[in-house]
């Protein structure tokens, strides 16, 4: 069953203020992939000031013009980009510059800081904005902010409503485990102030993740049962179709927990626990989501958790043979690395007491799938007994992050023509009434990385990460890191490519009387 809603108009978007944008490693993977597309797409909509350029860095020998002539053949292959326009990087062309250096040497930060100021030179000094992204392997982070705030290329300012205003933007991950985040940390603050900085995390840049909470809040329908007394467990899963596509080494030394929880699920799991805040700032928002994943329960007690691991092995896909992870590239015979993770947290606080959040995630999976699945509770004095075999059906609200991003209820109805008894046996049938963007909003759904350069530019700090939300993420998954890493197992658990996981994620679930739902 499906809800047919009419159009509706969300109004102008902000327009990014004037800056110039200084991308390191501007001819990595993530700057042609990502950074660029998301640049063109805010192009087009004209949401970029005239005022703004793109000045990147990297130690490929290159000058403006190859630089630009990569940039437009890497956008006309983007996935992102469809039906690339022509006028539009001609909008933008000229505007795109290129500075040859090695990023541990500080000459290359002088020579930087030499052609923006030529740059700014011509501008009003409240438009001498500066963005700094750093799209480059986390070694490189400390090197790069230290030399770029010696050299002036991003002076600290503690002001956040200082003009003009100075930003770095530092992609995940930050740090490997708790204490090389908070080393990150220090080095980055030693540099920069707080306000400045923008730690990133694409998950959250997702229109449905961001919706999880405007959802809750703007509904008090919902936001009346968003709490213990009503709802029996969460779900929270992110599924995977793909393996490794060539990042073995990088993957061999995170696995799912640092790749996939640390991160992007502990931030869903924060944006559906946290208690709305009084005022919708920036601060407040990230303020109540510190305070839940401050109030998660240790999931590694007297050496025993409530976690599971497992690495997939050879089984198809999309009806195609694809290998076990041993048999990927670079991987070694002899790994432990998990693919796969189901994690039961438990938030202890008055809302949240009792209710479990079970959480999973999984490469080379059955399908590509994200959602948040709510549970209610059973109604307490229901008119009708279940038919024979049959327990009560809970009403289950899901809120699928992708693909196809949307809302969902299931609750049960009285089949027609059945007799009204209160006895076993009467007619009641599941029903299940969706919502989806792309119904209603068309394309206007905004990809990940265009929402949140536009956030930088315009200085909402929303959705990024501050460094003691950082620090609690890790202290909630250290201890299952250290636990697995130091076991002396030599091999563990397996699922077949293709499957919803290992049979030990169903065991888990079933122990509290639940089971996983299939999307």
């Amino acid at each position: 069953m499906s809800i047919t809603v009419p159009p509706v108009s969300t109004g102008p978007l902000a327009k990014g203020e004037p800056c110039t944008l200084v991308i390191f490693g501007g001819l990595g993977d993530l700057a042609r992939r990502k950074l660029f597309p998301a640049i063109y797409q805010l192009a087009i909509k004209d949401l970029l000031s005239p005022d703004f350029r793109i000045v990147a860095v990297g130690i490929e020998k290159q000058d403006d013009v190859s630089y630009r002539a990569a940039i437009k053949d890497a956008l006309s292959k983007a996935d992102d980009v469809k039906n690339f326009d022509q006028r539009v990087w001609q909008s933008l062309e000229d505007r795109v510059f290129w500075v040859t250096g090695n990023l541990t040497e500080p000459t290359v930060y002088t020579d930087l800081n030499a052609r923006l100021v030529a740059f700014e030179s011509k501008l009003d000094a409240k438009k001498q904005n500066r963005l700094l992204y750093l799209a480059v392997p986390p070694f490189l982070f400390e090197p790069i902010c230290k030399y770029a705030g010696a050299a002036g290329v991003l002076p600290r300012v503690s002001d956040p409503h200082a003009r003009p205003w100075r930003r770095v933007i530092v992609e995940k991950p930050f740090g490997k485990s708790l204490a090389t985040a908070q080393e990150l940390s220090k080095a980055v603050l030693s540099v920069f102030a707080e306000p400045q900085i923008y730690r990133i995390d694409h998950y959250v840049g997702k229109e449905t993740v961001q919706n999880i909470l405007v959802f809750r809040s703007a509904n008090a329908i919902f936001e009346a049962l968003w709490s213990r007394e009503y709802i029996s467990h969460v779900q929270i899963t992110a599924a995977e179709t793909v393996g490794l596509e060539g990042r073995s080494k990088y993957y061999e030394s995170a696995g799912v927990v640092r790749d996939m929880f640390q991160n992007h699920l502990l931030q869903m799991l924060a944006l559906t626990a946290m208690e709305p805040p009084d005022v919708p700032t920036a601060d407040a928002i990230r303020d109540e989501k510190v305070k839940v994943l401050r109030a998660v329960k240790p999931i590694v007690v007297d050496g025993k958790t409530n976690a599971i691991r497992a690495q997939y092995t050879e089984g198809r896909i999309a009806g195609a043979a694809v290998p076990g992870y041993k048999q990927e590239p670079d991987v070694a015979a002899t790994s432990t690395t998990p693919t796969f993770a189901a994690i039961k947290f438990e938030v202890d606080n008055d809302r949240w007491r009792g209710v479990p959040f079970y959480v999973r995630s999984g490469k080379r999976m059955a399908k590509r799938h994200s959602e948040v699945a709510l549970y209610f509770r059973p109604a307490k004095k229901p008119m009708y007994e279940p038919c024979p075999g049959e327990g009560p059906r809970p009403n289950v609200l899901v809120m699928r992050i992708q693909p196809d991003d949307g809302i969902a209820i299931g609750f049960d109805v009285k089949i027609p023509g059945a007799a009204l008894a209160l006895t076993p046996g009467i007619e009641v049938a599941p029903v299940h009434m969706d919502f989806a963007y792309s119904n209603v909003f068309g394309g206007e759904v905004h990809p990940a990385y265009e929402t949140l350069l536009l956030d930088c530019m315009i200085g909402d700090a929303t959705l990024f990460t501050r460094s003691d939300e950082v620090e609690a993420a890790w202290r909630i998954t250290d201890p299952l890191l250290n636990l697995w890493e130091s076991s002396a197992e030599k091999q563990i658990p397996g699922y077949a490519a293709g499957s919803w996981g290992p049979a030990e994620s169903d065991a888990l679930i079933a122990a509290e009387g639940y089971s996983w739902r299939i999307p």
